[in-house]
């Protein structure tokens, strides 16, 4: 009998039977071990022999003593129950605070610095002994690939229409909004879509060549261009270049609030009806039973979602006026 034949006809039940009667050496100790009768049990042997063609324990003086084969098979019988055991026992339960796995976060750089900081100051305290790995995202990357194949644990981003093939939590929807130099011309008065329009702007640099960002491609749908003068590859960049001229940055609301507590700029909102841009958390099947997986999600949208819930998401929010000003100071 070849040896894949062999072991397609080995069950469980007898996997067991072998390995007692090979430890036991004994027909009538290996059926009170498995609680079965000793007919049944011979019945078992004799099928081992006919499968294996050994008689995989023969009598000796002192009861029964397994043979050249036998003896070869009972450490791999041990490690084929250890592991079909494993297969069929639930996982230990996750402790967080014992953890040292590692989480992969993928996130656009246009987020909330201070939100990072807020996420990895509730892992540390929960998990100490785990960590947080962000990762930067771009439309022009196969996060979903990523995702599927475990380099990924969860990604934040907004999209209009999110693959199909995974997972999605709602997180948050943010407003576009205007960001400049707190003492540029356009900060006295309201800003209109004229005034807009004609000013210099700050873009954040197309993933492609030829490629609109979500600002120019609105503004192109309604047959309308604003002046880009100057492209930047981070948004971090942005604030900093504002300060040394009169463009505009163009951008989403919690991104600029961060800036504007810290740096002499001023925010305004955009005169155009921008849509919202609403976050999500995006993650794959193959991870989603997953103990350690859920938790970590659960934790990021909890405090994702509470970090905003004062904030909600409208034109008529007072907190951007009219007229730019500088924000208060957080302290």
């Amino acid at each position: 009998m070849s040896n894949t034949h062999l072991w397609d006809s080995i069950d469980v039940h007898l996997l067991r039977v072998l390995h007692l009667l090979l430890t036991e050496c004994s027909v009538s100790q290996a059926a009170r071990r498995l609680n079965q009768s000793q007919p049944a049990v011979s019945t078992a042997l004799r099928r081992l022999r006919d499968l294996t063609g050994d008689p995989l324990l023969v009598r000796s003086k002192n009861g029964m003593t397994p043979t050249e084969r036998g003896a070869a098979l009972l450490e791999p019988v041990r490690q084929a129950l250890a592991s079909i055991e494993q297969i069929a026992t639930n996982p230990d339960r996750f402790d967080p605070a014992s953890t040292r796995r590692t989480f992969n976060v993928a996130t656009p750089d246009y987020l909330d610095p201070t939100l990072l900081g807020h996420i990895l100051s509730r892992f540390h305290t929960l998990a100490p002994q785990a960590q947080v790995v962000f990762h930067s995202f771009s439309p022009e990357q196969d996060f979903a690939s990523s995702l599927a194949e475990g380099r990924l644990d969860v990604v934040i981003g907004n999209w209009p229409h999110p693959p199909e093939q995974l997972r999605l939590a709602p997180l948050f929807e943010d407003e576009v909004v205007c960001m400049m130099r707190e003492d540029h011309p356009l900060a006295a008065r309201p800003l209109t879509a004229k005034g807009y329009l004609e000013a210099e702007h700050l873009a954040p640099t197309p993933y492609s060549v030829g490629q609109r960002g979500v600002i120019d491609t609105y503004l192109a749908r309604e047959r309308l261009k604003r002046n880009v003068v100057a492209w930047v590859p981070y948004f971090s960049f942005a604030p900093y270049m504002l300060l040394e001229s009169d463009m505009l940055f163009t951008c989403p609301r919690s991104f600029a609030e961060h800036f504007a507590r810290r740096l002499p700029l001023a925010l305004a909102r955009a005169p155009m009806e921008y849509p919202l841009m609403a976050f999500s958390l995006l993650w794959h099947e193959r991870s989603h039973q997953a103990e350690e997986c859920r938790w970590f999600r659960e934790q990021l949208v909890s405090l994702i979602r509470s970090n905003y819930a004062g904030q909600p998401p409208s034109r008529a929010l007072p907190s951007i006026p009219t007229a730019p000003q500088r924000l208060p100071s957080l302290v």
